[in-house]
């Protein structure tokens, strides 16, 4: 993982940098970072260099699904930053507007695009080269939550997700 640093508009409001975990520094920089991930044959991979812009778990029944896991840990990074390593994946509309990306070969889940989150790539977070390295910042569809798992974190818990742009906090649900 190579650092870099970039500079952060200071109209990001202190919410979105605390709700969506940004690592500020205290002049106003925010530590960037070239990453990587791959699915479990290595065949498919990605990249992307930059930010990530949030990083939480998910309840929700059809990311629990297609991952067959309990809850799901994600990370969102800008789409322009992103590119996929070796063979692209295959992609499964699992409802209108929402792609799921897997490996064409294993079938690892890799990431997820959606209409209403344009301009977005979520990553999911075992997906990631060192997954040690994942700090989730925030619970989403925690009404979803599945009642034998417990989540003794203090990360806050949303009952639903995010439908807009990250900078745009006033309709999170």
């Amino acid at each position: 993982m190579v650092i870099c640093r970039c500079s952060v508009s200071r109209s990001r409001s202190k919410q979105f940098r605390s709700i969506f975990g940004w690592n500020e520094q205290s002049n106003g920089e925010v530590l960037s970072v070239s990453t990587r991930g791959h699915c479990l044959c290595r065949e498919t991979g990605w990249e992307f260099h930059g930010e990530v812009t949030w990083a939480c778990y998910c309840h929700c029944d059809d990311c629990r699904r297609n991952c067959a896991a309990p809850v799901v840990a994600w990370l969102g990074v800008p789409l322009r930053n992103f590119r996929w390593i070796g063979p692209s994946p295959r992609t499964f509309e699992s409802s209108k507007g929402v792609r799921r990306h897997f490996c064409e070969n294993c079938g690892s889940p890799l990431g997820f695009e959606a209409d209403h989150y344009s301009g977005d790539m979520h990553l999911y977070a075992a997906s990631l080269d060192d997954p040690r390295q994942f700090e989730p910042r925030f619970h989403v569809n925690f009404e979803s939550k599945l009642p034998w798992l417990e989540m003794n974190d203090n990360l806050p818990k949303y009952e639903g997700t995010l439908l807009h742009a990250p900078e745009d906090l006033s309709d999170y649900q």
